[in-house]
């Protein structure tokens, strides 16, 4: 049975269980979701939903302190990023509603032959369920609740086991927005129950963000099913440093994109990669620079995910790696560390590490750093550093991944479309694109 509870990593106090639902109670949320999905579109405009999303992002920011109180105690996010995590989901919320007519509005084909129009009609699909992570527990649910709530669609979430407190709080936000009853419903079911609602007829597509085990097992029940998927899985992004003119300022790049929440992101640098006549200074400063972090670093967000960390790094040092660390693991609290000497035969150089841990990799040119960039089963994200902007676009061109962002970090938007490729998953989510997924593109052809 999965448990729902709010569990304090920095304390491991258990601060509240929340009960899973009965197998009647997702039958009655699935059933409300779908009467709501004939519902909602056939009575609201576009402009309508548009007013209610609005006011969705009015009360992130409205209740801003309270929604971050709840992460901070629920997986251990700094309080800082905690407030920047809502106001980012605000300017997702109200993108979108700023947007949508534009997005969702009829495009003319062009006929090659014969008389009449031909227009493409953008229109829901259905109940879409979404099945959310721990490490951002409101940016993951408004990049997919978002706009596919200004479709038409309907909504089913089930976040993650101990992210009961946020997801609550999430929808009652909704229904105080004036989204109606079956329109946006929490749920908290087992994986089994999961499983389930995916195969249901009345469920019509899935957005699954997780690792990426998970994401094959959801991906495989929706394929036999027919339904559409969406998958934001694992990273090990890349963050290539190929020239510099102020090397500390690479460094400080560098070190913010990968303790960003505690190093708990999918899209964090996880992979360094510097040349020759760089590596030497850049570990130097690196390790000192993420070393000295340990004072303030916050919790991962559970002793179980420290614990499968400190392994990874074990099993890393035991074939043949270099570790160099600020201290022990104590409890859900693992130190900032940096790998060197990681060869194609160790355990950990496919994996991803996930928390405040970071690899080095020497190259001799350009063409063996975009070789160690892409050798990985993953594609999510990259940075490339260089002051050779013809360099830049070159490199950025053969980066395999879904997204490169070059010269700076943390440069997400809320215009900008996420998402990966290999076995990061597929579709995209945020911008014009996020809203393209689960929508159906309906010809009319009048003659």
């Amino acid at each position: 049975m999965t448990e729902y509870a709010v569990t304090d990593p920095a304390t491991g106090e258990v601060a509240a269980i929340y009960p899973t639902a009965t197998d009647a109670e997702l039958d009655a949320a699935l059933t409300a979701a779908a009467a709501s999905s004939r519902t909602w579109p056939a009575h609201t405009t576009v402009a309508d939903r548009a007013a209610r999303m609005r006011r969705v992002a009015e009360l992130h920011t409205e209740k801003r302190e309270m929604l971050a109180d709840i992460i901070v105690r629920e997986m251990g996010k700094p309080r800082d990023e905690a407030l920047g995590e809502i106001d980012f989901c605000a300017a997702i919320y109200e993108y979108y509603a700023d947007n949508a007519e534009r997005f969702l509005a009829d495009e003319s084909i062009e006929l090659l032959a014969g008389q009449g129009t031909a227009v493409i009609k953008r229109l829901p699909i259905g109940v879409l369920l979404g099945i959310m992570p721990w490490n951002f527990p409101y940016y993951q649910v408004a990049r997919f609740a978002g706009p596919n709530l200004l479709v038409g669609n309907t909504i089913l979430l089930k976040h993650a086991p101990q992210c009961p407190e946020s997801a609550e709080a999430l929808a009652l936000l909704f229904a105080e927005a004036g989204l109606p009853s079956g329109t946006y419903l929490n749920i908290r079911a087992t994986n089994e129950q999961v499983a389930n609602l995916i195969a249901d007829p009345r469920v019509a597509g899935v957005s699954f963000t997780g690792s990426e085990r998970a994401g094959a097992a959801v991906a495989e029940i929706a394929g036999r099913n027919l339904k559409k998927c969406v998958l934001e899985l694992g990273g090990s992004d890349p963050f290539l440093v190929l020239s510099s003119d102020d090397l500390d300022a690479t460094v400080a790049a560098a070190a913010a994109a990968r303790l960003d929440n505690t190093g708990q992101a999918c899209n964090a640098a996880k992979r360094f990669i510097v040349v020759d006549g760089l590596y030497d200074a850049f570990v130097e400063k690196f390790t000192a620079t993420l070393l000295a972090a340990a004072d303030g670093i916050a919790p991962l967000s559970s002793v179980r995910a420290a614990a499968t960390l400190e392994s990874q790094v074990a099993a890393a040092k035991a074939g043949g790696a270099t570790v160099t660390a600020a201290g022990e693991r104590r409890g859900a609290f693992h130190p900032p560390a940096v790998i060197t000497g990681l060869t194609a035969d160790n355990p950990a150089y496919h994996q991803e590490l996930f928390g405040p841990v970071a690899s080095i990799y020497r190259a001799s040119n350009e063409d063996e750093a975009v070789a160690i960039a892409n050798d990985t089963p993953f594609g999510l994200g990259s940075y490339v550093f260089t002051t050779d902007p013809e360099q830049a676009q070159r490199v950025a061109n053969r980066i395999e991944a879904g997204m490169v962002f070059v010269n700076g970090v943390g440069a997400d938007g809320a215009e900008l479309p996420f998402g990966g490729i290999k076995r990061s998953g597929f579709g995209r989510e945020l911008g014009r694109f996020g809203m393209e997924e689960f929508v159906n593109k309906k010809l009319i052809r009048t003659l």
